[in-house]
């Protein structure tokens, strides 16, 4: 079998034959070019802090060493800032030798500085599905800056699926880009894309925002509702550079415009610690066509979610801050990112998460 990202028509493929359950039936939408969206269940766990299970345990043991009390989430709940809840999803998997998955918070959860990571029973790492895993899946929900309200049914992770080796070396990515190119300007290739954070906008001196510390909670029902003002201050600059606050989260953009081929994925992943005090992070996906022309998306730039950590630091318009890891699919999905599907960050600059009104 074909070494790679499974596509869409792959992934239902496996909903198709079992592989991929779920208690309640699948919803429209929720296979992606390459990935799946993955829906919370009915119930909450709050639980005293974080924790991955070990080869000898599954969660549902460490469950019961550190829940505090239970939410039902049918109705909707508030999973309140600074706590961590467990929920177990609708998804389980039953995964064939071979075929290992990766997950990852979707765009709009990431850039609410929610923190989401999926846990499987006798798991050594987050968001990490191993070879042949056969069982539940389950999702640490901590909000960092906003308190949101959260529902059975809603989509918060997304999971891809690989066969074999399916990371493109830099020599591969090279080629690509003499190909068909995949970053505006200059290709800096070393363990993957290496992309910039743009704080010289072509018009304005608006570059990013920062997270309000006292705001208000979010309902992750309500999409284009909540006034970017009362969430977010706006970060503005016209020398080319802002300092960082430690513990503060902020969105920024990248200065190169992306695109990931029709036959490609890729992942978001961190850049070195030693570079300074902060971190890109929520490391994301990207589908098949984002940012591709064909499929409306020229000009598609990378939106940042930066936390800053222990000291102040100076970050410059143009300093490296991340990379994307190229990934090649087994087959060109039937659907690509912004053209058969909706998608809402097709052709973006910088953007807040899909819950906030224009501003």
């Amino acid at each position: 079998m074909k070494q790679g990202v499974l596509t869409d028509s792959e992934i239902r493929a496996m909903i198709d034959s079992g592989t991929i359950a779920a208690s309640l039936p699948f919803k429209d939408g929720q296979v992606q070019p390459a990935s799946l969206d993955l829906r919370l269940g009915h119930r909450a766990y709050r639980v005293r802090a974080s924790f991955l299970t070990g080869k000898d345990r599954t969660v549902a043991d460490r469950l019961t060493d550190f829940t505090m009390h239970e939410i039902d989430l049918a109705a909707g709940a508030v999973l309140e800032k600074g706590c961590v809840y467990v929920v177990p999803l609708l998804e389980r998997l039953s995964l064939p030798k071979g075929t290992t998955g990766a997950a990852s918070a979707k765009s709009s959860i990431g850039r609410l500085d929610l923190l989401t990571r999926i846990i499987t029973d006798f798991g050594h790492e987050f968001d990490r599905i191993p070879d042949g895993y056969d069982g539940a899946l389950y999702v640490e929900v901590c909000p960092q800056s906003f308190s949101v309200i959260a529902k059975t049914g809603q989509m918060l992770n997304q999971i891809i699926f690989r066969r074999g080796q399916t990371v493109l070396n830099d020599n591969d990515l090279r080629a690509l880009h003499a190909k068909s190119p995949i970053v505006s300007g200059d290709a800096v290739i070393s363990g993957g894309l290496g992309f910039s954070v743009d704080l010289k906008p072509e018009t304005g001196t608006l570059v990013g925002y920062r997270a309000k510390p006292h705001a208000g909670v979010i309902d992750l029902s309500k999409l284009a509702h909540y006034a970017p003002a009362d969430y977010w201050e706006e970060v503005r600059t016209d020398t080319g550079w802002i300092i960082l606050d430690p513990g503060a989260f902020y969105i920024l953009v990248s200065r190169e415009a992306i695109v990931i081929p029709p036959d490609h994925a890729a992942e978001m992943a961190p850049y070195i610690a030693m570079v300074g005090e902060f971190r890109v992070h929520y490391a994301g996906f990207f589908d098949p066509g984002f940012g591709w022309a064909e499929a409306g998306g020229e000009g598609s730039r990378g939106v940042l979610e930066v936390r800053c950590h222990e000291a102040p630091f100076v970050l410059e318009h143009g300093q490296i801050v991340g990379r994307l890891v190229y990934e090649k699919m087994t087959e060109i999905p039937q659907t690509l990112y912004g053209r058969e599907i909706k998608s809402n960050y097709q052709g973006q600059g910088l953007k807040l998460s899909k819950h906030f009104r224009t501003p």
